[in-house]
């Protein structure tokens, strides 16, 4: 994506280019931010730019809009490199790397091949990508609305389910069947389950109270983020009220959005908010969302970051009383002048 503001980085800071690789059958994120393919290989990006990939992937590759690719041996990465580096009569005094992303054993096996000055650029990319262009924003736009789709159905069809199980597996499939991948695992936390928000659905029934269901596609690379919390049951006023106070205050932590504000004090709003229940929020009020599901900003106590236009992060507060129930309501939004829901799935609580 922001090759020509990365040429600009490694240019000042002497950097003669960023070495990026991607192995096995997980992407590392910058390789496939900057480079626009999703398989195995390696990217050099300076003055020109070369992908370089394994034979079987060649054809698969061309269809990126990088003009240099070169077949190499993924059993021999850096080595392989090091022989296009050489080939192209490249300048390699100082090389840029996302040390995030290299293993030990890769970066072992890179420092035998290069005896180069190394630069940590993982908070470069970090911040170009925190920064979404329009391009990404219409695809961001366009996997929160699959996203929407997938989690109403669900909703719709959640009488038919008996365990927590078969409703992550619905989400899995209409996933797949729409050709998406997932952003991350979908939980379904039910009942007292619901108390912990990284909760991993299991094959026990469903059961009564609240039930949290949180989200996530990726589409043409990126994610989308959204919860809902519904009601097994029949609530008591004391829970309806609950619920309500937790969508007022995720309401009003959109609606004090604005460019430049400081995202712990959007934090601190939601903490005060909350009053006597602040004890029961146990995250964070929300992350950027990207090519990865976690990125920049982060909106914590301790947050340095602030809003900027073409941010695109969540809002997601929770309230998770131990061994009880647990409630979350989160959207996916966009900033330009104002805060833009993306997530669009109804927030009144649905009781099943």
């Amino acid at each position: 994506m922001k090759t020509r503001e990365l040429r600009a980085f490694l240019e000042e800071k002497g950097i003669d280019f960023a070495l990026f690789y991607s192995a096995g059958m997980s992407v590392n994120p910058n390789f496939r931010y900057f480079s626009g393919f999703n398989g195995p290989g390696a990217l050099l990006a300076g003055k020109d730019t070369f992908l370089l990939v394994p034979k079987m992937e060649e054809e698969r590759a061309r269809r990126c809009n990088i003009r240099n690719i070169h077949p190499i041996d993924k059993k021999r990465l850096f080595e392989s490199v090091l022989g296009i580096v050489k080939k192209k009569k490249l300048r390699h005094k100082k090389i840029g790397i996302d040390k995030n992303s290299f293993t030990l054993n890769a970066y072992k096996g890179f420092r035998k091949c290069f005896k180069s000055k190394i630069s940590d650029i993982s908070g470069c990319c970090a911040r170009l990508r925190t920064i979404k262009t329009e391009g990404e924003i219409k695809l961001l736009a366009k996997s929160c609305s699959h996203a929407d789709k997938i989690i109403q159905k669900c909703i719709r069809n959640f009488k038919d389910f008996r365990t927590e199980s078969e409703a992550a597996a619905f989400l899995v499939y209409e996933t797949k069947k729409n050709g998406l991948e997932l952003s991350f695992s979908p939980i379904v936390a039910s009942g007292k389950n619901a108390s912990m928000p990284h909760y991993e659905p299991s094959s026990s029934r469903i059961n009564k109270g609240f039930c949290v269901i949180d989200f996530g596609v990726q589409y043409k690379g990126y994610c989308s983020d959204i919860t809902r919390t519904v009601y097994i049951g029949n609530p008591s006023l004391k829970e309806k009220n609950i619920y309500n106070k937790l969508l007022q205050i995720q309401k009003n932590a959109i609606d004090i959005v604005k460019d430049n504000k400081k995202c712990s004090e959007l934090y601190d709003f939601t903490v005060k908010s909350l009053g006597k229940d602040a004890k029961y929020f146990t995250h964070g009020l929300g992350h950027g969302i990207g090519v990865e599901i976690h990125e920049l900003p982060n909106l914590t106590l301790n947050s340095k970051d602030r809003i900027r236009d073409n941010m695109v992060f969540t809002i997601e507060p929770g309230i998770y009383v131990k061994g009880k129930f647990g409630i979350r309501i989160e959207d996916s939004l966009m900033f330009s002048g104002r805060a833009k829901v993306l997530t669009r799935t109804s927030k009144d609580l649905l009781i099943i």
